[in-house]
């Protein structure tokens, strides 16, 4: 009997499956619009992280009265979140730049996915704040890797629309949170808040499966810096904890200038780190690039002016007797704003405007609105078409200054930059949301026109450093380091 002695092709091992991009299918790689595809699968995850971001706050009377818990106690359900999110950002970032975005990309949609059923089946507070961790976790994975994901798919010349579509997925997720939040909370209970997500995860994972691409540039991490974590970790958790201590918290002043004294001295230790490091966590040369940096400083203001009315106007309006459903309705106005400018504004906008001049507009026209909030009656009536021109400066704005960003960044490091920019939206909100706070804590609690005028100070300011990053950019760095 014959033996058929030609060799078998080896074996793929088990660990090579689970840590090789598999490459798409040849039909939808060879099509013209396939990058389309992949910002379109990318959008799930921005849509779903916007979701969740505002969504959750719904939950916080119900998980009060299940679990015999307080606000303060409540609130780490999204403070928990957010500052494991904050902190994951950048060294996610730089994983998916040495192991592959893609890859990254899918194990945090699977995470956040399985993190989300556990946090609908939380038998406890305490459970519930755990789960929200690995929940970001998996959130971290994937926000570090879409800016990349989609700079990295889309043609040079056609980044910004892509940035612009999925800025626009961000903005729906955000509008349609406390909708779909309330909807749920008062019809099936706060559990299915977190089971929604799982079906989308499902659908979001076979689609980035087939849909998007291979990492081509990778960086090399010899080994990983869990110090620079450490450092970034405590820099950004202490920073932020200080914030909201500051705008009312019951917390002693001492306690709170503690809080600030080590966000500086661990911010101070993680720069001298990563000065130091054979392989830092963050390569401070990619600061060192104009564009970038005041670019970021841009990003961190115009996330502040967009989270910031969030928490402003719904407490002017039921201060006033408005109801919850009517100022939803009117907050609504400023991400419908944003996407509708996010999608269409380069039909709008002159074709060969660069975009240091898209920036320049757009802040323009937000630092109007934001003054125009301290000037006008804080009623529905005033209020909506001031968010719908704010939501329109920042779509214009946004996908421009992330563009500019993206395109200032080399390829290889593309996924340690969308690090930096989501790390710098997560820091924003919450700045947003906490010097708001501590504004009307500072009129006095005044929900009234004084204490909105005092907010609105604040969101004035951050519209103002907006136009002046815009404005101090370099004109010509744009793209030169993308090789």
């Amino acid at each position: 009997m014959a033996t058929d002695m030609r060799p078998h092709p080896p074996r793929r091992r088990w660990t090579t499956v689970l840590t090789a991009e598999r490459p798409r299918p040849e039909g939808i790689r060879s099509r013209p619009n396939a990058w389309w595809l992949a910002v379109g699968t990318v959008c799930f995850g921005a849509f779903m992280g916007q979701l969740d971001a505002s969504i959750v706050t719904l939950t916080y009377g119900s998980l009060g009265a299940e679990f015999h818990a307080s606000l303060a106690a409540v609130e780490w359900v999204s403070l928990a979140y957010l500052l494991a999110l904050v902190a994951l950002l950048v060294p996610a970032g730089r994983l998916a730049d040495a192991h592959g975005r893609k890859l990254l990309y899918l194990y945090g949609f699977a995470v956040f996915t399985l993190a989300s059923a556990a946090c609908g089946l939380a038998p406890s507070l305490a459970a519930l704040v755990a789960f929200r961790v690995v929940q970001a976790a998996g959130a971290a994975m994937m926000q570090a890797n879409s800016v990349a994901l989609v700079t990295t798919s889309a043609p040079r010349e056609r980044m910004r629309s892509a940035l612009g579509v999925q800025a626009a997925a961000q903005a729906l997720g955000l509008a349609l949170g406390p909708t779909v939040g309330g909807a749920l909370v008062s019809t099936l209970g706060w559990r299915w808040v977190f089971w929604v997500n799982v079906p989308v995860g499902v659908v979001a994972l076979v689609g980035g499966h087939y849909l998007l691409p291979r990492t081509r540039a990778r960086t090399r991490v010899a080994r990983f810096d869990w110090a620079g974590l450490g450092l970034l970790a405590a820099a950004t958790t202490a920073a932020l904890m200080g914030v909201s201590a500051a705008s009312g918290a019951a917390v002693p002043g001492w306690a709170v200038a503690l809080l600030f004294v080590v966000a500086a001295g661990a911010g101070r230790a993680f720069v001298r780190r990563q000065r130091a490091a054979a392989e830092p966590l963050l390569d401070l040369a990619l600061l060192r690039l104009r564009t970038v940096a005041f670019g970021l400083v841009g990003a961190l203001s115009g996330y502040l002016v967009l989270f910031g009315p969030l928490v402003l106007v719904p407490v002017v309006l039921t201060a006033r007797g408005a109801s919850e459903l009517t100022a939803g309705l009117v907050l609504t106005a400023l991400p419908a704003g944003f996407a509708l400018a996010a999608t269409g504004g380069d039909r709008l906008l002159p074709r060969g405007l660069p975009d240091r001049g898209r920036c320049l507009a757009g802040a323009g026209v937000f630092t109007a609105a934001t003054a125009a909030l301290s000037a006008v009656p804080p009623t529905a009536a005033w209020l909506a078409p001031v968010l719908a021109l704010t939501g329109l400066g920042l779509g214009t704005f946004t996908p421009a200054n992330n563009a500019m960003i993206m395109g200032a960044i080399p390829a290889r490091a593309s996924g340690t930059g969308g690090g930096l920019v989501n790390m710098t939206r997560g820091l924003g909100t919450a700045l947003g949301v906490a010097l708001v706070t501590l504004a009307l804590h500072l009129a006095g609690g005044d929900t009234g026109p004084a204490g909105a005028r005092w907010a609105a100070v604040v969101l004035v300011a951050a519209s103002v450093v907006a136009v002046a990053s815009a404005w101090l950019s370099p004109r010509g760095e744009v793209g030169v380091s993308r090789r």
